[in-house]
């Protein structure tokens, strides 16, 4: 029986993989790097220090308003043409959030983080890049070894923190400088991709369903929920916790440290992933993923001790992982390649909303609460419940339709 992974196509397929990770791990280190250091600068500039988190509310909302013109212009222009614009607003984004670290300005600074967005929503595309030539067989190992690089990115961002947040007389100005440089490498690391541009679709050909008709696909709109509720979640948690662990007494190297062990936590499952998803089907490890974000949750509920934060943390990337990744599975096998370009825009876009306010309303519950840093503390994990009984509600009705449906 021929290996249906090692035919000429996926040649191509893994030679895709392996620039997208070298991306991923260089270029995607500024993601966990503005994680870390995005609440704490904006508590820094804020007014008012329910707007800490506002700075990484503009990153998603960046994120989510760039999603369909870069889908657009990658259907009309390839990957590569997407990606280094999205590198080009990464390095002018943390330039702007320089200038605004530099000059004390926090409404420069959010402006710095909204064109960084840009980026952020770019960096979700090359899960989708993965798959562009790879055959349906090797799709969910492609996407799962693209999500691997970012691994590498979560070791490498917390030690560029450490690094340079205090290397300039300004808090976290010397960082920022730094995520420039890494911008301009990933735009030379991804010259390398080799994604032939989509044709153009001629006169009168099928150009694809309508957006109402995808959205109103059982699987198309149960992969999207079950997406957004993931990503929407555990950017919820993620972004209070260096708020709460340092408003708990502990160190901001104690923050950084646990922020890493969870990002660390939602890459190195992907290797793996893949193969869970071949075995047992994306519905069944997206549930798996919803369950573990449960326990995320509990485990937080319990106690703000040092060791139930990092279980935590590690836990809800783990849940990310499972439940994200089986999304993307799932969604990437209902579609045809004319609507590729307009179900990615769209999915990324409400993913992204539902990332965005989930992290806007993360500094409001944390730190606007009326109470402690354990109460919001508490507050930000409770929010969690109706989002999963959302999530799963959907997985149950679309394993209970008929086959036939």
């Amino acid at each position: 029986m021929t290996d249906t992974i090692a035919t000429p196509a996926n040649a191509r397929a893994k030679r895709n993989v392996l620039v997208l990770v070298a991306a991923q791990a260089v270029v995607g280190a500024q993601l966990p790097v503005m994680f870390i250091i995005g609440g704490l600068a904006g508590q820094m500039l804020a007014p008012n220090p329910c707007w800490a988190t506002l700075p990484i509310s503009m990153i998603v909302l960046g994120s989510m308003l760039a999603a369909t013109p870069l889908a657009g212009i990658m259907q009309a222009y390839g990957r590569r043409a997407g990606f280094w614009l999205a590198c080009a607003c990464g390095a002018a984004g943390a330039m702007l959030a320089a200038y605004g670290l530099y000059q004390g300005a926090f409404l420069i600074f959010l402006a710095g983080s909204l064109l960084s967005g840009v980026y952020m929503s770019a960096n979700g595309f090359y899960r989708f890049a993965a798959t562009d030539t790879a055959t349906p067989e090797f799709r969910p190992k492609a996407i799962s070894y693209v999500m691997a690089g970012g691994l590498f990115s979560a070791i490498f961002g917390p030690q560029l923190v450490s690094a340079t947040s205090d290397s300039m007389a300004i808090p976290f100005l010397g960082t920022y400088l730094a995520v420039i440089v890494l911008n301009v490498a990933g735009a030379a690391l991804l010259g390398f991709l080799d994604i032939p541009t989509p044709p153009k679709a001629e006169e009168g050909a099928f150009s694809g369903r309508p957006v109402r008709e995808l959205l109103s696909s059982p699987v198309i709109a149960v992969a999207i929920i079950c997406g957004t509720v993931s990503y929407a979640l555990m950017n919820l948690v993620m972004t209070s916790t260096p708020l709460a662990v340092v408003g708990c007494g502990f160190e901001t190297g104690d923050a950084a440290n646990i922020v890493s062990a969870h990002v660390l936590a939602m890459y190195a499952p992907s290797f793996f992933t893949g193969h869970l998803i071949a075995r047992f089907g994306s519905r069944v490890i997206v549930a798996a993923g919803l369950v573990i974000l449960a326990l995320a949750g509990a485990v937080a509920m319990s106690g703000v001790e040092l060791e139930q934060f990092y279980i935590a943390l590690i836990l809800l990337g783990i849940g990310w992982n499972f439940g994200f990744i089986g999304a993307t599975t799932m969604l990437t096998a209902a579609y045809s390649v004319e609507e590729r370009g307009r179900v990615q825009g769209l999915n990324d876009m409400i993913v992204f909303g539902g990332v965005f306010l989930a992290s806007l309303s993360s500094g409001s519950l944390m730190n606007c609460s009326g109470g402690t840093t354990q109460t919001g503390w508490q507050l930000v994990n409770m929010a969690m419940v109706p989002f999963l009984v959302l999530a799963g509600s959907a997985l149950i009705w679309l394993a209970a339709r008929p086959k036939d449906a």
